[in-house]
């Protein structure tokens, strides 16, 4: 399962953070390392923009510094853990620096869930001190009975009795602490999975883990000191994909944006200059389909990554085609820390036409440098054939497997088999060696013995000029065993109707993989990540307001 912190001595040099052995030079390999050299390096770069305020790195490091000092005096300890549920705000990035400095954990809750869910994870994970935005003091304290082994509250903002303010305690702290003596297999952090079947489960992502997945992004995305990067993706998701680090490694710019509204994310992309950001394609689906008004302003060039569910290519093409901007596509899971493969361009990539170019940026890609080694693998774990037809599951062993789910060693026994992470998404591997994630082996529809891919009949949706968002799921049916089901989101004032779709599907399908049924919603069920929520789907009657 592995140990949440192996270093038991400290050190009273708050700026000795990194162990060192009598008989050699290694030091762990730790985002840590990172913040020590952009201390040296970035002092007067602006590294941090919110709202109003923003703070050069010395002055974000101080603060970081101060609130380290502030939680030692509030009794956290080595291995403690630290919970957050904040949208993305300066003292939500604070606290990733601030808390495994002296050796404690950070668990960042997805604010987005429901009040058993909080109380769940803070208990399931031995939280000890909990830190919560304004919107959610009176949600925790509806709990607080429920959660015994919470010994302090902070808000980091609003105020509300029996709560400690973090700006107070920022301002009363001096910023000295007694760092920890860091391994590179401790545990930095523990994300919690969304929990759609079953509860969450937490993930133990280590030093190591984080620190490599880091330079994966740097070596193949050439990210610098001149980028600023836009806070779309939710800090709490698998540490905002690492991103709470990388921006800072190379000294670019955080600018926090609390709330991921596509007319906000226009205006604050003008406002301060932005040059990246990170986004699911339900996100980019929204970005895509913003106002011209709002479209012609946008500056181009934006470099954007997206994970979190298979983009499609028809989305790709309109944010590529229609913005001037560029998509990179990563694949990944919270459990492989979280990013393993790229969508990597190659030169003869550049000879192609948008959409074709397109098709390619929407398959999953090649493996990231010096992260873990992934395969497609059938039932009896044989590599796959380069056909881009046969199907197998993606199978992930390396530096960014997880050190295993917290507490639970049977959830882990059962993802990690033989020395392999089992990711439970069913793919092909194309000639190229590129591979093209076909479905969640559970969202594979089987009709009539044929495998339908869920996601290949949503990307042809996607192409129809009323179609804003489209998702698929396998319905019981008598002959066929299950057939593809449809829901369908129509862009405003669109009329498409269901005899329409299947037309269109008809004409770019095999016959078996056209819907059988269409239904006309508002909006589809998606968790805070942009992932939509099939299993709601499934359920029959999904509570969804209907077109």
């Amino acid at each position: 399962m592995g140990t949440l912190y192996h270093c038991p001595t400290r050190s009273a040099d708050p700026r000795d953070y990194f162990r060192r052995w009598e008989l050699s030079m290694e030091t762990p390999l730790s985002p840590l390392d990172f913040a020590r050299r952009a201390r040296r390096l970035y002092p007067d770069r602006i590294g941090v923009v919110d709202g109003e305020c923003r703070y050069t790195y010395r002055e974000f490091f101080e603060r970081c510094d101060r609130w380290s000092a502030a939680l030692q005096k509030l009794g956290v300890d080595v291995g403690d853990r630290v919970a957050s549920i904040s949208p993305n705000t300066h003292p939500h990035l604070e606290s990733f620096y601030a808390v495994p400095q002296i050796g404690a954990i950070v668990v960042p809750i997805n604010y987005r869930l429901t009040a058993d869910d909080f109380a769940y994870i803070l208990k399931h994970s031995g939280t000890s001190l909990v830190c919560v935005h304004a919107q959610y003091l009176d949600v925790v304290d509806s709990i607080r009975d429920q959660i015994p082994g919470v010994r302090c509250f902070v808000a980091f903002s609003g105020s509300k009795p029996g709560w400690l303010d973090y700006e107070t305690l920022l301002t009363s702290a001096e910023p000295q602490f007694v760092a920890a003596e860091i391994c590179e297999t401790s545990t930095i952090a523990i994300n919690y999975t969304s929990g759609t079947t079953a509860n969450p489960k937490g993930v133990m992502v280590t030093h190591r883990n984080t620190a490599l997945n880091i330079m994966g992004h740097l070596m193949h995305t050439h990210i610098t000191s001149a980028d600023r990067y836009l806070w779309v993706l939710p800090m709490f998701h698998a540490n905002g994909w690492t991103f709470v680090w990388t921006m800072t490694a190379v000294g670019g710019r955080h600018v926090c944006l609390s709330k991921a509204d596509p007319q906000l994310i226009f205006e604050t992309l003008v406002r301060e200059e932005i040059t990246l950001l990170c986004a699911a394609p339900t996100i980019l689906i929204g970005i895509a389909n913003v106002p011209e008004e709002l479209r012609q302003k946008a500056p181009r060039g934006i470099r954007v990554f997206t994970a979190g569910a298979p983009p499609a290519a028809a989305t790709i093409e309109r944010i590529e085609g229609e913005l001037g901007w560029e998509i990179r596509h990563v694949y990944g899971l919270t459990e492989v820390s979280p990013i393993v493969t790229i969508s990597e361009p190659r030169p003869e990539h550049a000879q192609l036409d948008l959409r074709a170019r397109a098709m390619i940026k929407a398959r999953q890609g090649v493996e990231y440098l010096g992260n873990a080694e992934v395969r497609v693998v059938d039932d009896d774990g044989r590599e796959v054939p380069q056909d881009g037809r046969t199907m197998g599951e993606i199978i992930i062993r390396g530096n960014a497997v997880m050190a295993g789910y917290y507490n639970d060693p049977e959830a882990t026994a059962k993802a990690i088999r033989n020395g392999w992470f089992h990711s439970g998404d069913a793919a092909v591997v194309h000639p190229d060696g590129y591979i093209e994630i076909r479905d969640r082996w559970k969202d594979v529809i089987i009709s009539g013995g044929e495998n339908i891919s869920s996601i290949e009949v949503e990307g042809v949706l996607l192409r129809h000029p009323d179609v804003q968002e489209s998702a698929v799921v396998g319905v019981p049916d008598e002959k066929w065993g299950e057939t593809p089901l449809a829901f369908v989101v129509r862009k405003s004032g669109a009329s498409a109707t269901e005899n329409d779709l299947k037309a269109f599907c008809r004409e770019h399908l095999a016959h078996f993989k056209v819907p059988h049924g269409f239904t006309f919603v508002t909006e589809l069920p998606k968790t805070a990540t942009g992932k939509i929520q099939k299993y709601v789907l499934r359920g029959g009657k999904p509570n969804l307001a209907v077109q």
